[in-house]
């Protein structure tokens, strides 16, 4: 692979530049930027160690003893901090957040996070090619390393669900060739990769051919399946259910992009891991997704490295997995350390338990400074995002199963998360199937203008009982129009509320819109700010314990926004039907038989 002298990494090598820094390093000539009195965390060693660090331009020209050196353009007192490479975030989803690359930006960079691997898996699902070139150009202007993957399942399960784009081998081939992107993003579909799927093997077959990463989505493989998707072509996992899972996926060799998103599991990891003795060098730390009230209170990667070294990891072992072991994966060779040669990105931690940053630097300048950025980040128009919910409004009936007879077996989709088929029977009055006892409403309407938008039915078992409605555009993976509810003139409501707002998410009760969340863009983000979405965020989450009682860690909120991820076994409501991957099965009706 070819890269542009100019262009990450290679800008670094810039003659003119390393003659500068070598004259630094060896005394003939000033640093540009001179940190004194900080604590070196030296993740080769696992130790700390007193050392002043001299940069040049973007690189790091020299590592050395205290009060050495004074000769500078800029000296930055690092007294009282620990100084330790600027932290990785190995894959994440920016839309997740439901702001502008611009403004995660603003939010993650003060925290010490210098660089993200965005999959914009969500943006593609919308609105496809157009959707991943416009993230591409959101994060040139941007000081926040980002380094963007191609979508590997638009849709996530062809055949079984209708999104705003169909992304094939050819696809990822041509998008593969840009030089932005970095490798594969997640590739979901399992048992087709494990079962030789032409479409799913073609796109890995691509991804290997470019000789970028291949990242993975290894739910639940253990055993030859694990083996066999690991040499199809696919090296990462970040959907771990267990330690057990944990240690069983390190031991194939699977390198892990360990999660914060799943807090419940945390502790699990750490105990397995502190059972180990050491911090494996093929795990890294990930996001994946953190919604606005999240990030705006607790952070972004920074909080995962917090909240581990809460339930007893070391230190130097989340920072090695953020930092090191990330750079190692990325096959980036200027990241990851603070040594003389590497790239410029820094952290001055006030200390190893808050991880709270006073200093920030990237590519050898000060990017951020006690929580604030010190740059200007210019967001890019985000008008090609608008105008994505291509549908008409909708009626109470629409969100009815329609029958014949008086009596009906019907389908349902029991439990949230780990979904399987069940049965009922259930009485038709007036030509519509009365929901089952103890049964939620779950519908799904195709949303971008390339299939039939009528309303999919469905009856979900274990989801408690529903006081009202929600309704969201943001429902992985191809994020149709998706609504939940104990009753369809509440779900009418709260469709044509998210309708009207152009995307977004609503909660209604008695015919009463409780919250609203508009997310005009794309129907996942907004240009409101990280602090507005966050409030409105919050807003929708109090709204929606007012009709329904959430039983953790599986019956949650969040559980509704991948209710509909039908690459994942057992039956999920799609824009089709009921879709089963497992089976290939799709019923457009949960009317099984008529008694």
């Amino acid at each position: 692979m070819t890269i542009e002298l100019g262009r990450e990494p290679a800008d670094i090598n810039d003659p003119s530049l390393r003659a500068r820094a070598v004259a630094a390093a060896k005394g003939a000539a000033p640093f540009d930027v001179l940190i004194t009195g900080g604590k070196l965390v030296d993740l080769v060693t696992g130790r700390s160690r007193d050392a002043d660090i001299g940069l040049v331009g973007g690189l790091i020209a020299s590592v050395h003893a205290p009060a050495s050196r004074s000769d500078a353009v800029e000296i930055i007192d690092a007294r009282g901090t620990f100084v330790t490479p600027g932290l990785i975030d190995t894959h994440m989803h920016i839309e997740s957040s439901m702001v502008t690359p611009a403004e995660y930006t603003a939010a993650v960079l003060p925290r010490g996070i210098t660089t993200i691997v965005w999959d914009p898996h969500e943006f593609a699902n919308v609105y496809g090619l157009d959707g991943v070139r416009w993230a591409i150009e959101a994060s040139y202007a941007l000081p926040l390393r980002m380094i963007l993957l191609a979508p590997s399942c638009v849709p996530s399960a062809p055949g079984l669900e209708a999104g705003g784009a169909d992304f094939d081998a050819s696809v990822i081939a041509a998008m593969l060739r840009m030089p932005e992107l970095g490798g594969v993003a997640e590739v979901m579909n399992m048992r087709g990769v494990i079962d030789g799927d032409p479409r799913i093997t073609a796109i890995v077959n691509a991804g290997l051919a470019s000789g970028k990463l291949v990242c993975g989505h290894a739910r639940g493989l253990e055993g030859a399946d694990l083996n066999a998707f690991m040499v199809a072509g696919v090296t990462s996992d970040h959907e771990l259910t267990s330690g057990a899972d944990l240690l069983q996926k390190l031991d194939a060799g699977m390198t892990i992009e360990l999660r914060g998103s799943h807090d419940h599991l945390l502790q699990e990891f750490v105990e397995a891991l502190n059972g180990i003795g050491h911090m494996p060098p093929t795990l890294t730390l990930c996001t994946d997704d953190v919604f606005p009230d999240e990030l705006y209170r607790d952070g972004g990667l920074d909080d995962v490295v917090r909240r581990l070294v809460r339930y007893g990891m070391k230190p130097e072992w989340a920072l090695s997995a953020a930092t090191f072991n990330a750079a190692q994966r990325l096959q980036r060779s200027d990241l990851g350390l603070i040594a003389a040669g590497r790239r410029a990105d820094m952290v001055l931690f006030e200390d190893l338990e808050d991880f709270k940053a006073r200093t920030v630097i990237a590519n050898g300048r000060t990017v951020a400074q006690d929580g604030k950025l010190t740059v200007t980040v210019d967001p890019l128009d985000a008008t090609p995002l608008a105008d994505s919910v291509k549908l008409s409004p909708l009626t109470e009936d629409d969100f009815k199963v329609p029958s014949e007879g008086s009596r009906v077996r019907v389908a349902l989709i029991d439990q949230p998360r780990f979904t399987r088929w069940d049965e009922a029977e259930a009485e038709v009055e007036t030509g519509f199937v009365v929901p089952p006892p103890g049964s939620t409403l779950i519908a799904v309407a195709h949303r971008h203008g390339k299939a039939d938008p009528r309303p999919r039915i469905g009856f979900l078992k274990g989801w408690g009982e529903w006081r009202g409605a929600f309704c969201t555009t943001v429902s992985h993976d191809s994020h149709n129009l998706t609504l939940f509810g104990g009753n369809a003139t509440d779900m009418a409501v709260a469709a044509n509320a998210v309708i009207a707002a152009g995307g977004g998410m609503a909660v209604v009760k008695d015919g009463h819109i409780e919250a609203i969340l508009p997310l005009p863009l794309s129907g996942l983000v907004t240009e409101a700010s990280l602090q507005d979405t966050a409030s409105g965020f919050h807003n929708i989450r109090k709204a929606m314990e007012k009709i329904v009682d959430w039983q953790p860690p599986y019956l949650v909120f969040k559980a509704c926004f991948g209710a509909t991820l039908a690459c994942n076994s057992g039956p999920h409501q799609t824009d089709r039907g009921i879709a089963d991957v497992m089976t290939g099965e799709v019923l457009e009706s949960p009317v099984l038989e008529i008694l």
